[in-house]
């Protein structure tokens, strides 16, 4: 595939192209930085080039001569042009070196005079070549850089895979970039050295194309992100044409139309069309307006020839034939796009007609039949419309939404339902594919032009759904629903359950909140909607479980009522969330995990993403809870990832992933995660979460050793919780940290007030969990005022009762107190007793509770009396020269963590950690992970 000059990767490094190429960047670095050479590889437009460029700039700056060249197609035919391009400006400081028959040869071949050929030459050029690259190198280290070897001369390439194959221990290191698509990259490594490591450049995530785009100022919704990452294949250079193309187009596709694309990529896509007959390029255009194309279905479709057609297409590279199965593909999803794009609008009707008899899904036909007509028809909007309900208990939101939306398309204005219900059904069903954006630009579309109260309120309610947690922006919405909504009871219903949620992340008022709740079930219920009714009561009893209000459990069971509706049952918002809720606070464990568990499974099915969001959340919290880190872990960073792919939850997932990185992963990611919720749900108005966020930044602050800091971020929960009105300490959970951190800070007065307002409340409560924690805190500030026995045994009791319930981080928390309590204050020259420590890392490790394991071990590390010091003050200033991954690594060292630990901690493999460590050791010009801590101490002390 060629790529035209005008749309090749600019060739100055552009931060915003580096997006996504931290794994091939760390790859090659570490190659290069052992004296290897690196091979990048991929298909055209992938970000090879921008790569290479970094690479060269960085390594640049530690070699003495550079030697560049990049080859073009239109040259590839120019013998020795690349070898001109390398060595044309070294030629004269290196000519002089060379035997006369070399050197003669090498210039006749740079300059063109003369008739040097391999054929007449060979060997004294290749030599030559060898000789030239082997005296640069006697200078100081040589970087071999060439871009597109695809299109480097055969010449040039044999010279310097010669030269390569034996250049041996001299300081040359090569960086080479080549074109693959689909084929093996082994054919460029024979212009390379034999330990060349090869690294594929491989397509951006949506994530990254959404960054992608972001950073070069298009503002696109995520449903056009989406469409657009899935026709560029994550082409980096495909993504950006694609969003260019979409941000200079005023009118956006319309619903089941793919993306337009620019003549930019057209050409680089269809010049291979041209060899194709008529009909086989018709069936083609079949197979592209196919969602899951077959020969049999082409057969269907009234394609005879199908086989001959696709194999000859197969053969040009456009199409690529699954070999375990009977689909046929694209060789990439640009081809099929560029290929729709560039058919009449009569040639797309005549294949979607086809496809509408010959598919055997439902949802295809109706697809197809819409697409094949021309004009409204209420028959085709009526089988649109059943398509989308079939969609949608399928667990396909997003099919459903652009089925609904091509229903609305085809339903003429006067049809029952009419266009304007089918759009809100359509947005409604986008909300629940995370595609809010997508949702709220249909709710505004109806707005504009529907004055039927009831359709205005309800686009008015997907308005604010879709801004999430950040309420405050749509507050001129509540005064406009409300005039909407008249004195219809259906109507206000809606809107008072919307104004609860606003009155707890707005105001932070869990009183009104729960009156706004208890309003809107009476309103649904006289006016007959069982779904609003459900919905409101539900979160009546949450909020009344979060309160730690006496009537939860009677409201739970009224929302418990029959009829039920299956929607609202596992609703992230319904009856199964309240109730998970309240198991989980009321230290139910086993249950609450099952009962999220199941609610993950059905929301999953049903494809509601918010829905999933929450639930894997709150799976999340419950194995923090039984102690089991690691799971916690790996669900909070799902949660995250899902959470920032659609925009929903960001917050909350952001806070729940900080508990679980403190608990169970990397303290530092934990901080940054925590101050990123703590940062946005200030700046969302968003109080629910906002002191969730601070719970977490103290207990983050707790485990990094930072109990000033922890005591000032639990401190602000408390404020927090106080003026919402929460009186549950089961809810936050801080106050035995908060305890805890103040006890190390010496104010042990306002810990135990901690402790006995908190105590007051679980006590009422019956948080049996609560109080045992709290039995730990208090067990610290008797320890600290010299009560020795008194804290032993009130740890003691804490670490059974906590083990019992089930909870097993907060009883190895208890042990480790145990432990230090029974060890005493180290000292210089005192050395622990390691089995008192024991039990506290049997149970962390149990939990892969990695963070606090990590106190255990530095717990028992022995305390030596303080020995003179050798100074090596070079070795000692060479600390602060190492790269940065190298200062890390050495940090991590310092403190006693294994390799596998430091892999762990900064998300890289164990050999990495290795190369390291031998880069650090040859620098610092000593031998072992020993020394590294001795000059660090050596340093301290100058």
């Amino acid at each position: 595939m060629t790529v035209r000059r005008d749309f090749q990767e600019s060739g100055r490094c552009r931060s915003d192209l580096l997006i996504g190429r931290d794994e091939a960047l760390t790859a090659a670095r570490e190659q290069l930085s052992r004296g290897g050479s690196v091979l990048l590889h991929g298909p055209a437009g992938i970000g090879k080039s921008t790569v290479l460029r970094t690479l060269a700039a960085e390594c640049g700056e530690s070699v003495r001569t550079v030697l560049r060249c990049s080859a073009t197609e239109s040259e590839s035919h120019l013998p020795f042009l690349a070898l001109a391009d390398l060595l044309g400006l070294a030629l004269d400081e290196v000519s002089g070196q060379l035997p006369v028959a070399q050197r003669v040869a090498l210039e006749s071949a740079l300059t063109g005079r003369g008739e040097s050929t391999l054929q007449r030459d060979g060997l004294a050029l290749r030599l030559a070549v060898l000789s030239a690259l082997r005296a640069l190198a006697a200078k100081g280290p040589v970087l071999v850089v060439a871009d597109d070897l695809q299109w480097l001369d055969t010449a040039s390439t044999e010279l310097l895979g010669f030269a390569a194959r034996r250049l041996g221990d001299d300081p040359v290191r090569m960086l080479f970039a080549g074109r693959t698509d689909g084929q093996q990259y082994d054919r460029y490594l024979r212009a390379s050295t034999l330990d060349t490591l090869a690294v594929r450049v491989n397509p951006l995530t949506r994530s990254q194309v959404e960054t992608l785009l972001e950073h070069r100022g298009y503002d696109l919704p995520r449903s056009t992100v989406r469409e657009i990452h899935r026709t560029s294949g994550g082409n980096p250079l495909y993504a950006l044409e694609l969003g260019r193309a979409l941000a200079e187009n005023p009118t956006p596709p319309r619903p089941g139309e793919p993306l337009p694309v620019p003549t930019s990529l057209r050409a680089l896509v269809l010049s291979r069309l041209e060899m194709l007959s008529d009909d086989a390029r018709r069936t083609l255009l079949v197979v592209s307006a196919g969602a899951r194309p077959t020969l049999a279905l082409l057969h269907a479709a009234g394609r005879k020839n199908a086989e001959a057609e696709t194999a000859q297409a197969a053969s040009l590279g456009l199409l690529a034939t699954e070999p375990e199965g009977p689909a046929v593909r694209f060789a990439h999803p640009l081809v099929s796009a560029a290929l729709y794009a560039e058919a009449s609008a009569q040639e797309r009707r005549a294949a979607h007609a086809a496809l509408s008899t010959a598919a055997s899904d439902p949802i295809e036909r109706a697809r197809h039949l819409a697409l094949a007509t021309d004009g409204t028809d209420p028959e085709v909007g009526a089988r649109l419309a059943e398509a989308a309900a079939l969609a949608r208990d399928r667990g396909a939101p997003t099919v459903a939404s652009s089925l609904g939306l091509l229903a609305a398309r085809y339903t003429p204005a006067d049809g029952v339902p009419n266009p304007d219900e089918h759009r809100l059904r359509a947005a409604e069903d986008a909300i629940t594919a995370g595609e809010l954006d997508l949702a709220r630009d249909i709710a505004r579309q109806v707005l504009a032009r529907s004055t039927v109260p009831a359709e205005r309120v309800r686009a008015w309610i997907i308005v604010i759904d879709t801004a999430g947690h950040a309420m405050t922006e749509v507050d001129a919405v509540f005064p406009q629903a409300l005039a909407d909504a008249g004195d219809d009871p259906r109507l206000l219903a809606l809107i008072h359950y919307q104004l609860a949620w606003r009155a707890l992340l707005v105001e932070g008022d869990f009183a009104e909140c729960r009156e706004e709740a208890a309003r809107a079930a009476e309103l649904a219920a006289r006016g007959g909607d069982r779904h609003t009714e459900l919905m409101s009561l539900s979160f009546q009893a949450q909020t009344e479980t979060l309160m730690g209000h006496p009537d939860a459990p009677a409201t739970i069971k009224r929302a418990l009522k029959e009829p039920q509706d299956p929607q609202v049952t596992v609703h992230h918002n319904g009856i199964g969330s309240a109730r998970f809720r309240w198991l989980i606070m009321s230290d139910q464990l086993p249950e609450a995990r099952a009962t999220a568990t199941t609610l993950l499974r059905e929301v999953r099915r049903r494809g509601s993403v918010e829905s999933e969001v929450h639930f894997l959340r709150g799976l999340a919290e419950t194995e923090l809870r039984c102690g089991h880190c690691g799971r916690a872990l790996d669900l909070a960073r799902e949660s995250l990832r899902l959470a920032r792919d659609t925009g929903i939850g960001e917050v909350a997932s952001a806070m729940l992933a900080a508990l679980a990185e403190a608990s169970g992963g990397d303290v530092d990611r934990a901080l940054a995660l925590a101050r990123e919720a703590v940062e946005h749900a200030e700046e969302n108005g968003d109080m629910l979460y906002l002191s969730r966020a601070q719970a977490a930044l103290g207990y983050a602050r707790l485990v990094a050793g930072d109990a000033p800091g922890a005591v000032q971020s639990l401190r602000r929960a408390r404020e927090l919780e106080h003026d919402l009105g929460v009186d549950d300490p089961a809810r936050g959970r801080w106050q035995g940290d908060l305890a805890e951190a103040l006890v190390r800070v010496g104010e042990l007065d306002e810990a135990q007030e901690v402790i006995d307002v908190s105590r007051a409340h679980a006590l009422r409560l019956g948080r049996e969990s609560v109080l045992a924690v709290l039995d730990r805190a208090e067990a610290l500030v008797r320890a600290a005022r010299g009560e020795h026995e008194a804290a032993l045994a009130q740890l003691t009791s804490a670490q059974d009762r906590l083990a019992k319930l089930g909870y097993g981080l907060e009883e190895a928390r208890a042990a480790l107190a145990l432990a230090e309590l029974r060890t005493g204050p180290p000292g210089p020259g005192s050395t622990p007793a390691p089995t008192s420590y024991d039990e506290a890392a049997r149970l962390f490790r149990r939990s892969r509770a990695l963070p606090w394991l990590r106190q255990v071990d530095a717990a028992t590390v022995p305390n030596p009396a303080p020995q003179p010091l050798v100074q090596q003050p070079q070795a000692v200033a060479a600390l602060d020269g190492l790269a940065a991954m190298e200062r890390q690594v050495a940090a991590l060292v310092m403190e006693g963590a294994t390799n596998r630990e430091i892999a762990g901690r900064l998300f890289i493999s164990v050999k990495t950690v290795e190369a390291t460590l031998t880069r650090v050791y040859r620098k610092l010009g000593i031998r072992s992970r020993v020394d590294i801590v001795r000059l660090a101490a050596g340093r301290h002390t100058n």
